[in-house]
């Protein structure tokens, strides 16, 4: 008999509570798993919305588990120089089965070292960043490289959650976890830079300017850090 499967998902300030909870949702429902929401601290911890997190165990605490996920959010880039956290990403990346990301999350992996070499997806508009680490730029919902299984952003995070239980148990749990979601279809084709109308796309760019601007510098600073150690 197979051994239950156990997932570790980070929590951090700020991470966007969709690119977290939608794998939750669809992990939650895999029989036997063990799931567990770590950070450094026992502690509530704010998302990008209203909705507080409460951790299940501390990095210290967390064992070795077959997946690490790491979602991704505005609070992503106070991570990519963070040795405490980068830390852990390396150790549960050790003895994982897999190593995963959702949305900007794949930003991460990046800074712990974890995607020189890999195809990897992130957030449309974090796709600059991901070369800074050696990582290749896939456009794919879903990217899957040997062990590293990445989303692309926020929502992604269900269909990359539906296709690692495929793998790691079967499709027809996968394809049952689905029916029970009732995840059929989006009612708009809105969802990414190719298909949105232009006054949709042009006012979310000026939106978020600020917000890749200080994502691209923390992406710059952890990866002249990944050089400096390498040399």
């Amino acid at each position: 008999m197979a051994e239950p499967l156990s997932i570790a998902l980070l929590l951090f300030p700020h991470l966007t509570q969709l690119d977290l909870t939608g794998p939750l949702q669809v992990f939650s429902s895999v029989p036997g798993a063990t799931l567990h929401l770590v950070w450094k601290r026992i502690e509530p911890i704010p998302t990008d919305s209203v909705l507080t997190l409460l951790p299940t165990t501390t990095f210290a605490e967390c064992p070795q588990t077959d997946v690490i996920c790491i979602p991704g959010g505005f609070g992503v880039d106070a991570i990519l120089d963070d040795d405490e956290v980068l830390g852990f990403i390396r150790r549960q990346a050790e003895g994982a089965k897999y190593i995963t990301s959702v949305c900007t999350g794949s930003l991460a992996l990046g800074a712990a070292g974890l995607l020189d070499g890999y195809r990897a997806a992130t957030h449309w508009s974090a796709r600059e960043c991901l070369p800074l680490f050696g990582a290749t730029v896939s456009t794919e919902r879903v990217c899957i490289d040997r062990n590293r299984i990445t989303g692309g952003g926020v929502t992604a995070g269900i269909d990359f959650a539906l296709t690692l239980v495929s793998r790691l148990v079967d499709r027809q749990t996968a394809e049952a976890i689905q029916l029970r979601l009732e995840y059929p279809a989006p009612p708009f084709a809105a969802g990414s830079p190719d298909t949105a109308p232009p006054e949709v796309l042009s006012r979310m760019l000026e939106r978020i300017a600020p917000f890749q601007q200080r994502r691209a510098e923390a992406a710059e600073r952890a990866a002249a850090v990944l050089r400096n150690s390498a040399t």
